[in-house]
């Protein structure tokens, strides 16, 4: 990858984050000037106390110094304590992990549903998930960076600041063959010297760093199959299939051959060898560098160059001073192994939207009388081969039952994605009062649509907050939906009735609820949201027969002047219906009331009918 979209990679993680969390910079930037500038300060002082001690002991001076180095301290540490508490509280774990989920969790939402459903991008967002939390590689590790690079450069300053002095004041000219410490040449090979070697640890470092990249396939792979497993073993719902068919014995052996971590794994080779050795040479490295500088400093002091005093802060500055440029070249060199990370990550931030999302206001009507138009509609998936949907043309007519039935993949629910404009056709047009739907808002347009899925899900919030989606809500228009939905009766008789929390995730005191109470809450929630069209898929599926009988018998109070489209499975639903579309390999082949269509011999109803007549001969 070249220098400049690294440069560029970083410096749209780094503005990525301020505008996100700039509190979070502010208080990074502040802690960092005081935790470098601290050490400093007691190195100064210091030197100043034992230099006053091995010079004229002015009881005054000591005391005014020692003092002023007691209120200095005082003063720095508690300021950064309370930077330190500010930073913590906005970059713990928790935290950082819940700004990561946000961005990548708008991202999904705000993307086209299309590319939502693309199991490659599933595939991208899991691998940049998996990488942060094995190695904390991508945004994370930008942050940590930032942090450590502002420490660095004010440490580099600092020691600077108080190292200078250490060139500059020459040695006495009766130390004999010591005074060649004083000429420029000695002095620029003696910096070169040490900048060499200061160098030499943050590159052996960054040798060893890069050791990770190659083992990212690896270590991805054991984190995504052991969060899987943990998943897996902790969920309550799962528990009788793991212990009645004792799961754990197969994932025992499965797990002995995912050692993506272990002593053969590519990671241990890695520690055993390149890693390991550039990670014990930089470490070497680095106490010859103090070694050296012990050596210098101590050299100059003996040749009267400063008092005993100073060897102090020469020494801990230059250390310091090392170790702010030896940091600065390892950020920089981990910057440009994080730049790869990087690079994944904004593959899926920079997923295109290609949907356009129009601008037309959708008229809002008091009487809920919108027209809906299938004209010559044809689907295909993105990178299929063949239509989903071929050439369906069909109305809407205000406040009807309509009823979508067919076999699996006859392409019912691709005919309500369409419908709610969660994709667009391939050939022809949607209308809604005449209009093609990609002119309209897309948001508003969504709102003209009230649907509950097959496989909807309930959160672990208040019974309230649930059928509201809000966090404050109408509680008498809530109880209306519920009363509607059935499920009234239920939700009085809990403990804090509208108040009461679903299921124990978040409150030991939530209520669990069965299936067929979940989807009624879930029909409640649909009712609550009172949009023109409400749409209903296998709406009875978790019920029990009596209670979907009264869900269906009292389909016109329910439903009230709003045009609905249920999709079923259970063709007894069917009659409560005004009019039903047959769906058979894409095609919609029939249409009509219930009556006409099975008066049809040869018809695919009548077909569907009778393959389920079993089970409602008596009802017919």
């Amino acid at each position: 990858m070249k220098k400049t979209k690294k440069y560029q990679l970083m410096k749209r993680a780094v503005c990525m984050w301020c505008r996100e969390q700039p509190a979070l910079f502010g208080s990074t930037a502040l802690y960092a000037l005081l935790n470098a500038v601290i050490p400093y300060i007691t190195l100064w002082f210091t030197a100043q106390i034992l230099n006053e001690l091995a010079g004229t002991r002015q009881r005054g001076l000591l005391i005014q110094k020692i003092v002023a180095l007691l209120a200095a301290e005082s003063v720095l540490l508690l300021l950064k304590a309370a930077a330190l508490r500010w930073n913590h509280t906005l970059s713990d774990g928790f935290c950082m992990k819940l700004y990561e989920w946000k961005r990548h969790f708008d991202k999904l939402l705000s993307m086209d549903f299309c590319d939502m459903e693309n199991p490659q991008t599933h595939e991208l967002l899991n691998a940049v998930q998996q990488t942060s939390h094995w190695s904390s590689f991508g945004m994370r590790m930008v942050y940590y960076q930032f942090q450590n690079f502002l420490e660095a450069v004010f440490q580099l300053i600092g020691g600077i600041a108080l190292s200078v002095s250490l060139f500059r004041l020459p040695v006495r000219q009766e130390a004999g063959w010591l005074v060649m410490l004083n000429h420029p040449v000695c002095i620029v090979l003696v910096a070169l010297l040490l900048a060499g070697v200061t160098a030499l640890s943050p590159y052996l470092e960054t040798i060893s760093t890069k050791c990770w990249i190659e083992c990212d396939a690896e270590c991805t792979l054991g984190n995504r199959f052991f969060s899987f497993l943990y998943n897996l073993m902790s969920e309550p719902k799962r528990a009788l299939d793991v212990r009645l068919y004792r799961q754990d014995i197969f994932f025992d052996q499965i797990t002995s051959i995912q050692d993506s971590y272990g002593t053969k794994s590519k990671a241990a080779r890695y520690a055993r060898g390149k890693a390991g050795a550039a990670c014990a040479a930089s470490v070497a490295v680095s106490k010859i560098f103090i070694g050296l500088i012990y050596l210098f400093v101590c050299i100059k002091a003996w040749g009267g160059a400063f008092g005993i005093g100073s060897v102090t802060q020469y020494v801990g500055a230059i250390t310091a001073l090392s170790g702010g440029l030896a940091k600065i070249l390892e950020i920089v060199g981990e910057a440009g192994i994080n730049a790869f990370y990087l690079e994944r990550e904004f593959s899926f931030m920079d997923i295109p939207n290609q949907m356009y999302q129009g601008s037309l206001t959708v008229e809002k009507r008091a009487d809920q009388h919108y027209e809906v138009e299938f004209r010559n509609v044809s689907f295909r998936y993105p990178n299929a081969e063949n239509f989903a949907l071929k050439n369906i043309s069909m109305k809407f007519k205000v406040g009807q039952r309509l009823a979508v039935v067919g076999q699996n993949g006859s392409g019912k629910t691709t005919f309500i994605k369409l419908l709610c404009r969660l994709y667009d056709p391939t050939e022809g047009q949607i209308l809604l009062n005449g209009i093609d739907i990609r002119k309209y808002d897309y948001r508003e347009y969504m709102r003209v649509f009230s649907v509950v899925f097959q496989d909807f899900h309930l959160l672990a919030f208040s019974v309230g907050q649930n059928i509201a989606a809000r966090e404050s809500y109408d509680r008498e228009r809530a109880q209306s939906c519920c009363q509607k939905a059935g499920v009234w009766q239920r939700v009085a008789s809990m403990a804090s009735g509208m108040d009461t929390v679903l299921y124990k995730d978040l409150s030991e005191k939530g209520v669990e609820v069965s299936g067929g109470e979940a989807q009624k809450l879930a029909i409640a929630r649909a009712l609550y949201r009172d949009s023109a069209f409400l749409i209903l898929d296998e709406p009875t599926a978790a019920l029990d027969p009596l209670s979907e009988y009264e869900i269906y018998a009292r389909l016109s109070e329910i439903v009230e002047d709003k045009t609905a489209v249920y999709i079923s499975h259970r063709l007894s639903s069917c009659r409560f219906c005004d009019e039903i579309l047959v769906f058979h390999k894409g095609c919609m082949v029939q249409q009509g009331s219930h009556e006409r269509l099975l008066a049809q011999k040869d018809g695919k109803y009548r077909e569907l009918w009778n393959a389920q007549a079993q089970y409602y001969v008596a009802e017919h």
